[in-house]
């Protein structure tokens, strides 16, 4: 059985789903814990450290159809890459850390952390970068890019505002937040500090800059596609359990029944919160996407995003390849191996395209 397959069977028994990040359904059996924990010890202390800068070229004319909220600020930024000594033998692992362009009151939050998974074979390589889901469950997206760079696809997952290392918990702030002008903010950010990952990856020179895609999973896949529509790099685009009409997802949410409340008690209708939200919502920009690879994978059954939204965003998008599981949101962990096999083949032409 080989590294990314063992790693799944982890994930699923160790979070029991992989679109929510809560606390497993079924505790794991001492072996799957002795094995996770064995792995985990047997990591190596950082053996490298690079740094350097990459130069944006972002001209006003070349961003004129970007609205400005998304706009990349031309120049350079520094970065700094770490090596981590990692099990596999197909791939090397890095962390790389970059400032921000939107600069907020979290110091935190003001630096980008991204993990990539770039393959050891020679020449240039196809990349994509891989976003995670609302619940901040990273070991999934750890999952998908390191199956990637299994497979010859240099993988960047990034973390994105208020996450991980990114989180002060003094602070209340939140990329996804009860006040949807929060969330506005922390969209606009997580586009921006993506379009600067774009920018990393095409300046590398084992990567293909011909060849960048990008996916996420439910809130990861909701985001890759409102920052496809902005970065022209991304010429596939995977989104998992994702929709449009964010702003009614948000509405019909069963965790946003007293956020409805304040919201009406303030004035606040349905329509009003969804044209609070649009700016950040996928499906505003859709259209810009038709003509570029897409696959959707989504969940008949799913209680987090509304099947109409799904398919709202899929006929904004040119009705794309769309394959739909027999599941929920968060039971649809058990066709993890279908999902991972299907990516892989959608971002690595060498074997095959995903049906």
């Amino acid at each position: 059985m080989n590294d990314c397959l063992v790693t799944a069977l982890i994930v699923i028994c160790l979070t029991g789903a992989v679109a929510n990040g809560q606390s497993p359904g079924t505790p794991p059996t001492p072996a799957v814990v002795a094995f996770a924990a064995a792995k985990t010890a047997s990591a190596a202390p950082v053996v490298e450290v690079r740094r350097g800068e990459v130069t944006v070229e972002a001209s006003a004319d070349s961003q004129k159809d970007t609205p400005e909220q998304f706009r990349l600020q031309a120049g350079k930024f520094a970065f700094e890459q770490e090596a981590v000594d990692d099990l596999a033998t197909k791939f090397t692992q890095w962390k790389v850390r970059f400032p921000s362009q939107l600069k907020t009151a979290s110091e935190n939050n003001n630096t980008v952390h991204c993990e990539y998974f770039c393959p050891i074979t020679p020449g240039k390589h196809p990349a994509c970068v891989v976003l995670h889901i609302l619940g901040g469950d990273f070991e999934l997206s750890r999952l998908f890019a390191r199956s990637l760079a299994d497979r010859g696809v240099a993988s960047l997952f990034v973390i994105m505002p208020y996450y991980g290392p990114r989180r002060d918990e003094k602070l209340p702030s939140r990329m996804i937040s009860p006040d949807p002008q929060e969330t506005v903010a922390g969209m606009t950010q997580a586009v921006l500090d993506i379009r600067r990952a774009a920018a990393w990856l095409a300046s590398r020179p084992e990567i293909d800059e011909q060849r960048l895609g990008i996916m996420g999973i439910s809130l990861g896949g909701i985001t890759a596609g409102l920052v496809a529509s902005h970065e022209p790099r991304f010429q596939k685009v995977c989104m998992l359990l994702a929709g449009g009409d964010i702003g009614q997802i948000a509405w019909s949410h069963p965790k946003m029944k007293d956020i409805r409340r304040k919201w009406e008690a303030a004035g606040g209708t349905q329509q009003s919160m969804v044209a609070a939200i649009k700016p950040v919502d996928p499906i505003t920009y859709a259209a810009k996407l038709r003509g570029r690879e897409i696959l959707m994978l989504n969940a008949l059954q799913d209680e987090i995003i509304p099947k109409a939204c799904t398919l709202s965003l899929w006929k904004a998008l040119g009705e794309p390849p769309i394959v739909w599981y027999n599941t929920g949101h968060i039971s649809a962990g058990w066709r993890i191996f279908d999902a991972l096999d299907r990516v892989d083949k959608f971002f690595a032409p060498a074997i095959g395209n995903a049906p």
